[in-house]
């Protein structure tokens, strides 16, 4: 019975949602409002968990049980000095919502603004650049004609890419050539990129109206 309840909320929730094709109403509202208040509620509730909890409380809980609250102050090691770093700055976050005191946070939104541009672009370089480089460093002759002209393919589409994005000379004569031919891949790259957001949209789609389908309406005849 109790797994027949939440089918029927579920199925609930997606029609309403599904009701947004016809027109905005109050029933696609109130289910837009409780995804975005359990996706609120569930973040909060993995960070706590699996952030907040085991990172920063876990090291002091570990003391604290050993030494208990007197004396685990005389205990603590780097691993504890160091948290109060982020629990400096995750205080000096939260007091933007104190007028007086809100020009604290742009220290933490500034240490995590930072942080984040640093690991970006060490995440660019090692993730991205370094591997599509040396994948496009191959050989244009292998011994097998299909493999050869593969290479081939891509090592011209990265060169005339590459080319489409050199502003320094008019696209004209070679040149213009090669950007010509950067731009066609260009496009068939974003159509495939395209296609494939299409496909992962569309499988969810599927889900849904299988949900209904084959779960919600055999729960009838339960």
């Amino acid at each position: 019975m109790v797994e027949v309840i939440f089918i029927w909320i579920a199925a609930g929730l997606t029609l309403a949602i599904f009701s947004f094709l016809y027109k905005d109403n109050p029933f696609y509202k109130v289910a837009e409002h409780i995804y975005v208040g359990s996706a609120a509620a569930f973040w909060f509730l993995y960070l706590w968990f699996f952030d907040v909890e085991p990172k920063i409380l876990g090291p002091f809980k570990e003391v604290f049980h050993k030494y208990g609250f007197s004396g685990m102050w005389a205990h603590f090691g780097a691993e504890q000095w160091i948290l109060f770093i982020p629990i400096f700055l995750s205080i000096c976050m939260l007091l933007r919502f104190i007028p007086p005191t809100a020009w604290l946070s742009r220290w933490a939104i500034a240490f995590t603004v930072g942080m984040a541009a640093g690991l970006g672009v060490t995440g660019a370089l090692q993730g991205y650049i370094i591997p599509q480089t040396q994948a496009t460093l191959l050989p244009l002759w292998t011994g097998n004609p299909l493999t050869s002209f593969n290479n081939l393919i891509i090592v011209i589409a990265t060169l005339a890419t590459l080319f489409y994005f050199f502003f320094s000379k008019e696209h004209k004569g070679v040149l213009g050539v090669f950007s010509r031919i950067g731009i066609t891949f260009i496009m068939i790259a974003f159509g495939a990129s395209f296609g494939y957001t299409v496909m992962a949209r569309v499988s969810l789609l599927i889900g849904r109206i299988h949900f209904l389908l084959f779960e919600w309406l055999s729960s009838f005849f339960h």
